[in-house]
């Protein structure tokens, strides 16, 4: 399940270049309209306070400041002088940098500022940026949307990445290439994937290449050490706090499509990252972080809480898949686990699987496990084996993959159906395993319902045959001329009766050629015995052997009775198993040609 606006706002459109900065890193980051629509706030967080929160008037607000007018290379200048200033931790510089800066780079600023939350863990340090937050906003700062739309973005890149060892041009292939399986079954333009892609890709290389420069400007890893290692840490509440004053300073200027933007993108890189090593992230306070951002956005008004956990479940980010069942339990959010097994199954993604059956409660298995039947995906299969399936639903399973021609499903799920089962619904099985051929292959394949005779699927082969025959010669319309036919010329008592008389046939046509003889200087009839017969029946002995199953089509079983019962010069009864009869036909051969 896609979703259209999954990117939107990763990257807004390249034409307000003028309205773009760059930071350290010299990447462009895109800006958004700063026309917000209005809508009541909700109250937001479960987390306490960090600070306490100052009440921001208009009187509070620099004229001055509102009414200057920079150059695009002086914002440029000041974003710049900021980012270095808030890395190396220059509160005084920094403060003086907002004071020069108009309102627009006062929204880049914000959007600075608070980025920088995630790479922060001291007290003072984040008492110091929330300082600075709320001097930024009370300087007129309102491009609130772009600052919390990527935040939320950078706050995943940084939980996903907290403890890997990747390299950032491997981080940014990691994350293109599971963005481009993402888009495979997007319907839409290929112009359009193209330029999503593109864009989120930028986007990624400026949030991997900050998420690297930060940790590169860290002096002392002692005094900034890695939450993800201590669960018991504090520091990932106070950055929740930090980032609960930001909203509550946004008030009522974040709408509800904000909230799900945001939440969107915060799922985002956990979503793609997530099959790649998501047990590097799973716990501690980076699971926490992710956990408790994401609880405030969806109080704020983000109502995707469902679709982010079909995505998750989909590329088998086991993690973020618990965080979002939590999330919607504690918020009496309905979530589709079933669909989400669903996904999870189709695209193999048995630690998700396992998740969701055992924690979730997940319990609809017949839709995902017919389709994997349908594919022939066997640990999809062996899964639901060994959660437990119904007889009924190992049976349509069964007739499922037989339908689509999938051996390996039918061989595997085959020994798994009770005999009484298959025995009670043997015709429908047949008929319905033919009917789906036609209308799922083209080519009217029967390769499974071949296969199910073959392997004496009733473990009774005088029962096999006897249902073979029946629909062979009923006069349903409900089995399909193609079915029929096939059963008739192969499977009947008639196949059985030609195939005798074809055997007899073809014995009285080689008495002829040796009565014969013919002109050439060496005749049929003057080769060894064995070579006599290998010229006769080593045709008929391969076609046997190349059966392979435990019965043999009725047709052949029929040449075959034939051909020993002339070798052997014996009555041959027709109970005899077909392994016994080429058995006896194998003694007459040459031991070189078999």
């Amino acid at each position: 399940m896609e979703r259209e606006e999954t990117n939107k706002g990763f990257a807004k459109e390249e034409d307000q270049s003028d309205n773009q900065m760059e930071v350290d890193t010299n990447t462009q980051i895109p800006l958004k309209d700063p026309q917000i629509p209005k809508i009541t706030k909700k109250p937001r967080s479960r987390s306490s306070d960090f600070t306490e929160e100052s009440e921001i008037t208009p009187k509070e607000k620099d004229i001055k400041t509102q009414e200057k007018k920079l150059t695009k290379h002086d914002r440029i200048e000041i974003g710049k002088s900021f980012q270095k200033a808030v890395s190396s931790r220059d509160w005084v510089k920094s403060y003086e940098l907002i004071s020069s800066a108009d309102l627009q780079t006062l929204n880049d600023l914000l959007c600075i500022a608070v980025d920088l939350i995630w790479f922060l863990n001291a007290r003072e340090e984040l008492l110091e940026i929330t300082g600075l937050i709320k001097k930024i906003v009370s300087g007129g700062a309102n491009d609130f949307t772009r600052a919390v739309l990527r935040t939320s973005f950078l706050a995943s890149c940084v939980s996903a990445c907290q403890g890997r060892n990747v390299s950032l041009p491997d981080a940014v292939k990691i994350m293109g290439q599971r963005l481009q399986e993402r888009l495979k079954e997007c319907h839409g333009e290929e112009t359009l994937k193209s330029e999503v892609t593109s864009k989120v890709q930028r986007f990624t290389e400026w949030a991997l290449r900050c998420i690297g420069s930060h940790h590169s400007s860290t002096q002392n890893p002692s005094q900034n050490p890695n939450p993800s290692q201590n669960p018991n840490s504090p520091s990932h509440q106070r950055q929740l706090s930090v980032f609960k004053t930001f909203l509550d300073l946004a008030d009522c200027q974040l709408s509800g499509k904000d909230y799900t933007e945001a939440f969107d993108a915060a799922c985002f890189p956990l979503t793609l990252f997530g099959s790649g090593g998501e047990s590097e992230w799973t716990g501690g306070a980076c699971g926490l972080v992710v956990e408790g951002m994401l609880e405030m956005l969806v109080e704020g008004g983000a109502d995707n809480v469902n679709q982010c956990f079909l995505e998750a479940s989909r590329f088998g980010s086991t993690q973020l898949v618990k965080i979002l069942l939590q999330i919607a339990q504690r918020n009496s959010l309905d979530i589709d686990v079933d669909l989400a097994l669903g996904f999870a199954s189709h695209y193999s993604k048995l630690h998700t699987m396992g998740f969701l059956v055992d924690r979730a409660g997940a319990s609809a298995f017949l839709g995902p496990l017919m389709r994997a039947a349908e594919r022939a995906a066997l640990p999809v299969l062996r899964f639901f084996v060994s959660r437990g399936c119904r007889d009924m639903e190992l049976c349509l399973a069964l007739t499922a993959s037989a339908a689509a021609g999938r051996i390996e499903s039918v061989a595997y799920l085959l020994p798994l159906v009770p005999r009484p089962v298959l025995a009670a619904l043997s015709l429908e099985i047949i008929k319905a395993s033919s009917s789906a051929s036609r209308s799922s292959h083209g080519n009217n394949s029967l390769m499974g319902v071949e296969y199910l005779l073959k392997s004496d699927f009733l473990s009774d082969s005088e029962a096999t045959y006897k249902v073979a025959d029946s629909i062979a010669t009923s006069e349903d319309d409900g089995f399909s001329p193609e079915l029929k036919s096939y059963l008739s010329e192969n499977w009947s008592e008639q196949a059985y009766r030609n195939g005798v008389r074809n055997g007899e046939d073809h014995f009285v046509n080689l008495m002829r050629i040796l009565e014969r003889g013919g002109g050439a200087k060496v005749g049929l009839r003057d080769l060894p015995r064995e070579l006599v017969v290998s010229v006769a029946y080593l045709g008929l002995y391969r076609e046997c052997v190349r059966n392979g199953g435990p019965l043999l089509n009725q047709r052949l079983r029929g040449e075959l009775v034939e051909a020993v019962r002339r070798l052997s010069g014996r009555v041959v009864d027709r109970s005899w198993e077909s392994k016994e009869l080429l058995g006896i036909l194998e003694h007459y051969l040459p031991s070189f040609l078999i």
